[in-house]
C-alpha cells in the first residue's frame, strides 16, 4: 500500500511537470512501454533488450527519470528479487536504478526546477526491504553485480544520507559485507571505499563497528599498496575515511593509539626521493595526512576532563615518535613545498606545543640547518615571518609563537632575555649574516628595519611576535621598556625607548598613502598588529604607562586617532582601549599625566559619552563579531581538496577601498581570547573612568589639623574660620553635584542597542554620589559628636566649679550666722549685767563693736573674692552656652538645676545682710 501511496504521488508529479493525462509526453509513453515489456514479456531475451534500452533513456532523459520514478521501481526491485539467477537481467537492472539517481549535467533546468534524481533516490532510500536487497547482491559473484551494487548505494548516501545510515545499521551484518568489499579487486575496493566515507559522516555508532570490522588496518594496508603520499586519488580517500572514523570520536582515537600505534601515519609524511616534486595530488594527501594529526591533537568529543587527557596523550605519543621533525621539514626546512603544506605543517607544530610544557620544551631546543649554519629552530620560524610575501605563512607561523609564549612565563623570559639591540652598523647586514645573529637581535632588527624602506609590514609582523612575548608577564615588560634603540643617525638624536619608536611606526602608518590617497594595504594590517602590541604592552603595567606617557605628544596623537574619520573601527577602538589603560592602570601623581588630567583630556577634546561608544562600534564591528571560540576547521573531502591545496593570498585589488573597512585577514591574527580580553578590561575602563570624572581632583586640600583651635585665637575667630571653611566645601560638592548631573544626562542620551549599557553607567554615577554624599555627612556627623563630647566635657567641669562655689557660700553662710548667734549671746550677757548693777570689768560695748566690725571685713572680703569667682565662671558659662546653642543644645535644660539652688540661696543670704 506505502509503495502505491509513493507511486501515485509521483504521479501527480509528472501530471504537473509533462502537462495533463491528455498531453502526456512521449518519454512517459516510451517508459511506460518498456516497464511493461520488462514486466510482462514471454521472451527472456526481448526483456533483456527492453531493459538495456530503458537504461539508455533514464541516463540521457531529465523526463525519462522522472517517468520512472513514478513507476519504474517496483518493476527493476521485483527483477531484483525474483531472477537473481539471470545474471544479465540483474545487471542491466542495477544499471538502470545507478542511471535514475545520476543528475544528468548537461540538461540542466531553472534553478526551481524539480530534481528527478533527487526524488528517486528519496523514494528508494524510503524501503528499508529495497537497501537490504542492495546489500545481499554485494556476496554475489558477478563482478558487475557488486560493482553497480556499490554505485547505487552511493547514489543513495549522496542523496539521502542520514536516512541510509539508518537503514543500514538496521540491517544485521550491513556494515559487514561492505568492510569485506575492502578486500576485493581493485575496482570494487576503490568504490567501497568511496561509500564508506559516505557512510561514515557525522555516524558515531557506524564510525565505531567499522573499526570494530578492522578498519584501521585495511585502510593503512591499502595506503601502503598506492604509495603513501605519492599514490593517487585512493591514497586520498583512505585518509579521509581515517579522518572521519577519528574526528570528534575518542574512544576510535585510543584505540589507534593502542592498537597499531600512530607510527603508519606518520610514514605517511616522510618524504622521500621525490623532495622536490609536489604534484596536485601530492599535496592534498599530504594536507590530508596532516589533518589526520591535527584531529589526534585537537582530541574526541569525549568530557571535557577525558577529552584534554586524550588530547595530552595524543601529543605525547607524537612527540615521541618524532613528528616534529617531520613537521619541521614539511613547514620550516623544505622551501620547495607548497604553501598550503608549510602552511598546515606550522599549523600542526602550534598544535601540538600548545598547553604542553614537554613538548614546547622540545620545540625550543630543535636546531635546524646543517654546519655551519646551525640555527635554533625558533629562530628560522621567525625569519619566515619576518621575510615571507604569503600573508598566509606569516599567520601559520605566526600562531607557532603564540602557542609557544601561552602560559610560558619560562619560555617568554628566555626570548625576552635575548633582546639587545644591534649596533646600526649590523642593522642593514647582508640576509645570510643574520643566521648569527640571536633570537632577539632578529626580532629588534625586524621591527626597524622597514621604517627606512617606506614599508611597515615587517615592523608589525615583529611587533605580533614582540606581543606573545610580553603578554602576561610582567618582568618581561619592564625588560622591553628599559630597550632603547639608536637614531638611524646619532648626530640627529638620543637613543629613544622602543616603546615611543612603536607609537612612531603607528603614526607613520596612518600617514603613508598610495598615489590615489588612499591608505596602503599593508598598513592595514600594521596599524592594529602594533596597537594590539602597545595594548597588551601597557595591560596591568603602570611603568609602562608611565613610559608611553613620558612623550606629551603621544597622548595628543591617541585623541586625533580616537577622533579620525579615515581610520577603521579596528583601529579606533583599539586606540580607545590604550587610552583607557592610560587610565586604568596610571599610577602618577604629576599633573598632566595623572588619570584625572587624561579624563579632563577625553571629556574636552571626544566627550564622556562618544568616547564609551567607540567600545560598541569595535566589538560590532565584522572583525571582532565575526571571531568563534574554538571554531571547527573545514573538513577535506573530494569536493574541497583542489581549493585548499591551492592557497591563495588575498590579491591586492580585491582590497577594500572605503575607508571605515578592515584587512580582510585581520580577523586571523586578533583571536577570540584578545577578544575577551578586551571585553573583560572595557568593563574595567568604563567604571574606572566614571569614577574619576565624578571624583576629579579637589581644588582644597583638606588638613585635619585646621578644624582644631588654634591656641590664642578667640572663639568668634574660629567660629568664623570654621563657617568659611564649610562654605568651600558646600561649594565643591555643589560643583560636584552639577558636574555628576552633567555626566549622567550625558551619558543616557547614548540610545538604541547601548541603552542598557548607558543605564548601569548612570545608576552607577548616581550611586558613587551618593555614596559619596553619605560618606560627607556620615564624616560632619563624627565631627559633630566628637564636638559635643568636648562641650559636655567642659559643662561637667564647670558644673562641678559652680557646685564648689555653692559649698563655699554655704560655709561661709554658716560662720556668719555663728557670728550673728555670738553677737546675740553677748548682748544678752551685757543687759543681764546692765540690769545687775554698774560693773567694773572692761567696756562690752566696745569689744561688740570691735568684733562686729573684724567680722564685716572678713566676711566682706571673701564675699569679694567669691564674686569675682563668679564672675569670671559666668563669662565662661556664657560663652559656652553661646557655643551650645550654635550646636543646636538646650542651655536653659542643662542649668536648670544649679539655677533653682543658686535662687534658693541667694536672696536668704541677703536678707540675713540686711538685718545685719
Amino acid at each position: 500500500m506505502r509503495n502505491l501511496d509513493l507511486v501515485s504521488g509521483y504521479k501527480g508529479v509528472v501530471g504537473l511537470v509533462f502537462g495533463n493525462d491528455n498531453a502526456a509526453s512521449s518519454e512517459d509513453s516510451h517508459v511506460e512501454r518498456l516497464l511493461d515489456r520488462i514486466s510482462n514479456g514471454a521472451i527472456a531475451e526481448e526483456r533483456r533488450t527492453a531493459i538495456a534500452e530503458l537504461q539508455s533513456v533514464v541516463a540521457e532523459s531529465r523526463a525519462a527519470q522522472l517517468a520512472f520514478g513514478a513507476m519504474g521501481f517496483p518493476v527493476l526491485i521485483s527483477v531484483l528479487k525474483e531472477e537473481r539467477d539471470d545474471v544479465e537481467m540483474v545487471r542491466g537492472a542495477l544499471e538502470t536504478l545507478v542511471s535514475a539517481l545520476t543528475p544528468i549535467d548537461h540538461a540542466k533546468g531553472a534553478a526551481n526546477e524539480i530534481q528527478p534524481a533527487l526524488m528517486n533516490a528519496d523514494l528508494l532510500a524510503r524501503e528499508a526491504e529495497s537497501i537490504s536487497l542492495l546489500l545481499s547482491l554485494l556476496d554475489e559473484e558477478d563482478f558487475y553485480v557488486r560493482y553497480y551494487t556499490l554505485q547505487l548505494l552511493t547514489a543513495l548516501l549522496t542523496n539521502s544520507q542520514n536516512r541510509l545510515q539508518e537503514v543500514i545499521l538496521s540491517i544485521p551484518r550491513g556494515i559487514t559485507r561492505l568492510m569485506d568489499m575492502l578486500m576485493d579487486r581493485e575496482v570494487i575496493r576503490n568504490e567501497a571505499l568511496l561509500l564508506l566515507t559516505y557512510l561514515t559522516r557525522e555516524a558515531e555508532e557506524i564510525q565505531k563497528i567499522v573499526v570494530f570490522e578492522g578498519a584501521f588496518e585495511k585502510i593503512f594496508s591499502i595506503i601502503r599498496e598506492e604509495g603513501g603520499p605519492d599514490g593517487g586519488v585512493v591514497v586520498q580517500d583512505c585518509l579521509e575515511l581515517l579522518n572521519n572514523l577519528l574526528r570528534t570520536n575518542a574512544s576510535n582515537q585510543i584505540f589507534l593509539r593502542e592498537s597499531i600505534g600512530f607510527d603508519p601515519l606518520i610514514s605517511i609524511l616522510k618524504l622521500r626521493a621525490s623532495t622536490y616534486r609536489f604534484t596536485q595530488q601530492k599535496t592534498i594527501n599530504l594536507l590530508s595526512a596532516l589533518e589526520t594529526i591535527t584531529i589526534l591533537i585537537l582530541g574526541g568529543s569525549a568530557t571535557d576532563s577525558a577529552k584534554d587527557s586524550d588530547k595530552l596523550a595524543n601529543k605525547t605519543v607524537l612527540v615521541q615518535k618524532k613528528v616534529m621533525e617531520h613537521l619541521l621539514l614539511l613547514g620550516v626546512e623544505n622551501q620547495w613545498a607548497p604553501i598550503s603544506v608549510r602552511c598546515a605543517a606550522l599549523r600542526c607544530i602550534g598544535d601540538l606545543i600548545a598547553g604542553h610544557p614537554k613538548n614546547r620544551d622540545a620545540l625550543a631546543s630543535k636546531v635546524l640547518g646543517e654546519e655551519p649554519q646551525l640555527e635554533p629552530c625558533l629562530n628560522s620560524i621567525l625569519r619566515i615571518i619576518l621575510r615571507t610575501s604569503s600573508m598566509q605563512e606569516f599567520i601559520a607561523a605566526d600562531y607557532v609563537f603564540k602557542c609557544f609564549c601561552e602560559s610560558n612565563a619560562d619560555g617568554q623570559a628566555m626570548l625576552a632575555s635575548t633582546l639587545i639591540p644591534q649596533p646600526e652598523s649590523l642593522i642593514h647586514s647582508p640576509p645570510e649574516e643574520d643566521v648569527h645573529m640571536s633570537f632577539g637581535s632578529m626580532l629588534l632588527q625586524g621591527l626597524t628595519l622597514s621604517e627606512n624602506e617606506g614599508d611597515l609590514e615587517t615592523c608589525s609582523r615583529a611587533a605580533s611576535v614582540l606581543s606573545y612575548v610580553l603578554k602576561d608577564n610582567r618582568s618581561c615588560k619592564e625588560r622591553a621598556i628599559r630597550i632603547e634603540l639608536e637614531a638611524p643617525t646619532p648626530s640627529l638624536g638620543a637613543p629613544e625607548p622602543l616603546m615611543h619608536r612603536m607609537v612612531k611606526y603607528l603614526a607613520l602608518a596612518s600617514s603613508m598613502k598610495n598615489k590615489d590617497g588612499k591608505s596602503i594595504s599593508e598598513n592595514l594590517v600594521a596599524q592594529p598588529i602594533i596597537l594590539k602590541l602597545l595594548v597588551i604592552w601597557l595591560s596591568d603595567c603602570p611603568s609602562a604607562v608611565q613610559c608611553f606617557l613620558d612623550s606629551r605628544p603621544h597622548l595628543s596623537y591617541l585623541l586625533e586617532l580616537i577622533s579620525s574619520a579615515s581610520a577603521t573601527v579596528c583601529i579606533r577602538g583599539l586606540a580607545t582601549v590604550l587610552l583607557g589603560e592610560c587610565v586604568l592602570y596610571n599610577k602618577s601623581t604629576e599633573s598632566g599625566k595623572d588619570s584625572s588630567s587624561i579624563v579632563d583630556s577625553i571629556s574636552q577634546k571626544i566627550g564622556i559619552t562618544a568616547f564609551l561608544m567607540k567600545f560598541d562600534e569595535m566589538q560590532k564591528s565584522s572583525i571582532f563579531s565575526s571571531v568563534k571560540s574554538d571554531q571547527p576547521r573545514r573538513p577535506l573531502t573530494r569536493s574541497t581538496a583542489a581549493s585548499m591545496a591551492e592557497i591563495e593570498d588575498v590579491d591586492e585589488s580585491g582590497l577594500p577601498d572605503q575607508k571605515n573597512e578592515d584587512h580582510p585577514f585581520l580577523s586571523l591574527i586578533i583571536d577570540a581570547k584578545f577578544i575577551g580580553f578586551l571585553k573583560s578590561v572595557e568593563d574595567e575602563i568604563r567604571e574606572r573612568i566614571v569614577d574619576v570624572y565624578s571624583h576629579p581632583k579637589s581644588e582644597v586640600a583638606v588638613v585635619p589639623a585646621e578644624l582644631e583651635q588654634k591656641s590664642g585665637e578667640a572663639d568668634k575667630e574660629y567660629i568664623e574660620r570654621l563657617k568659611l571653611f564649610i562654605e568651600k566645601q558646600c561649594f565643591e560638592i555643589q560643583g560636584l553635584l552639577g558636574r555628576n548631573a552633567s555626566l549622567a544626562e550625558e551619558l543616557t542620551k547614548n540610545g538604541g542597542a547601548s541603552e542598557q549599557r548607558t543605564n548601569e553607567v548612570s545608576d552607577r554615577v548616581q550611586i558613587s554620589t551618593l555614596r559619596r554624599d553619605l560618606q560627607e555627612a556620615s564624616q560632619r556627623v563624627e565631627f559633630l559628636k566628637a564636638e559635643k563630647t568636648k562641650l559636655e566635657s567642659e559643662l561637667s567641669k564647670y558644673r562641678n566649679m559652680a557646685e564648689k562655689t555653692e559649698s563655699d557660700l554655704k560655709s561661709l553662710s554658716d560662720a556668719y550666722n555663728s557670728l550673728e548667734q555670738a553677737n546675740f549671746n553677748l548682748e544678752l550677757e551685757v543687759k543681764a549685767l546692765r540690769s545687775g548693777g554698774p560693773s567694773s570689768g572692761p567696756d562690752l560695748e566696745a569689744i561688740k563693736a570691735e568684733a562686729r566690725e573684724e567680722a564685716q571685713k572678713e566676711s566682706e572680703a571673701e564675699l569679694n573674692d567669691l564674686l569675682v569667682c563668679l564672675g569670671q565662671e559666668q563669662s565662661k558659662v556664657e560663652r559656652m552656652s553661646l557655643r551650645l546653642l550654635e550646636l543646636g543644645e538646650d542651655v536653659d535644660k542643662l542649668l536648670e538645676g544649679i539655677g533653682e539652688e543658686d535662687n534658693a540661696d541667694l536672696p536668704e543670704d541677703d536678707d540675713n545682710h540686711e538685718e545685719d
